[in-house]
């Protein structure tokens, strides 16, 4: 690691294309910023502002994933910071989602096939899924750019009408809303209610409210 660093040190423009780590040290939490010793022996300023997600405030000592950039003034800074605890579970977070996933789809797949619902659900499911993601999308690219953006009661919608899968990939795979407490609460009670209208459309009464359905939109 050390000679990395040093060969990426002699060139004049630079950035990292793999995550470096390190211990935060004398971080100052007033003005919001500290710095990451090198192992070169050198430090790289660290700001608050840097941080991709803040679900709480940085102290010294806390090991942190960056990219290390070089200033104009020939100084150093990193940036796209991720706690490393959080890193870690952000992974096994993921595996486990795309599980359930699967695992929804199969059933999903298994119930269209057998006869217990029309195909019409899963179709919804599956263009719910990529309206979702689409709406992450622009309004990632939004947040980016500082346009008019999507409101959260919308994204949160989609998920509730079969898009909650499509949902999930764009906060993992754009890291889009993915760190916000709240909101991802608010998006696993999405998730929750619409698998529990699935399961109700598999009962006696939910197969009655299918057939009258199916006979209003056939007249």
């Amino acid at each position: 690691m050390i000679n990395f660093e040093r060969r990426l040190m002699a060139s004049p423009y630079w950035k990292t294309y793999m995550k470096l780590k390190g211990k935060i040290k004398s971080w100052n939490d007033d003005k919001g910023f500290g710095f990451v010793e090198l192992h070169t022996g050198e430090r790289a300023f660290v700001h608050i502002k840097a941080f991709t997600s803040r679900v709480r405030r940085p102290v010294n000592g806390d090991v942190i994933l960056y990219d290390l950039l070089r200033c104009h003034n020939n100084r150093y800074q990193a940036d796209k910071i991720q706690f490393a605890s959080a890193h870690k579970k952000s992974k096994s977070g993921s595996v486990v989602g795309t599980l359930f996933i699967l695992i929804f789809c199969v059933l999903l797949a298994a119930t269209v096939l057998t006869g217990k619902l029309p195909v019409a659900v899963a179709v919804i499911y599956i263009f719910m899924s990529f309206v979702a993601f689409i709406a992450y999308a622009m309004d990632k690219s939004a947040a980016r750019k500082g346009r008019w953006r999507t409101q959260e009661r919308t994204l949160h919608l989609f998920s509730l009408l079969g898009g909650w899968s499509g949902a999930w990939f764009a906060q993992n795979r754009l890291r889009h809303k993915s760190n916000k407490t709240e909101f991802k609460t608010f998006y696993w009670v999405t998730v929750i209610v619409n698998i529990s209208a699935f399961f109700y459309l598999l009962s006696e009464g939910g197969i009655r409210f299918m057939s009258h359905i199916i006979l209003f939109v056939a007249r």
